[in-house]
């Protein structure tokens, strides 16, 4: 398995399990839920903190899929190579980068670190389109 396929694999496993801080929170936040908190129309208000966790859980997602494709269609096309492999692994940490931040509420290294994952990501569709 390529460099690229393997960060590809962590990145998926990352974003797989970034649903967890997010559940803990509400769980500390109102109680184990149950059939009527499902059922109820406005739910709980909840912490800063476990908003956050959501929203770095969704937005992981959001950015998992295009890394994704251009990971799988550099090496179905046999052109990934050190290049993406580098890029993989620079989208990888900067998606554990922001995690990390956005759950601490630090604005500016939030955007920082989406942006190196995207500029990752852009770099490379560069490797395989040219």
């Amino acid at each position: 398995m390529t460099p690229d396929l393997i960060y590809l694999a962590w990145s998926a496993t990352l974003t797989a399990v970034l649903w967890i801080p997010y559940i803990v929170g509400r769980s500390l936040a109102v109680g184990i839920p149950n059939a009527d908190v499902y059922r109820d129309p406005t739910p709980p208000e909840m912490p800063a903190w476990v908003k956050r966790c959501d929203r770095a859980h969704l937005n992981a997602v959001e950015s998992l899929t295009p890394f994704a494709a251009l990971v799988l269609v550099a090496n179905a096309a046999g052109l990934a190579n050190e290049t993406t492999a580098f890029w993989a692994m620079i989208y990888f940490w900067a998606r554990v980068a922001h995690a990390v931040v956005y759950w601490l509420g630090i604005p500016f290294a939030r955007t920082g670190a989406f942006a190196v994952g995207l500029i990752a990501t852009l770099l490379i569709f560069v490797e395989v389109a040219f």
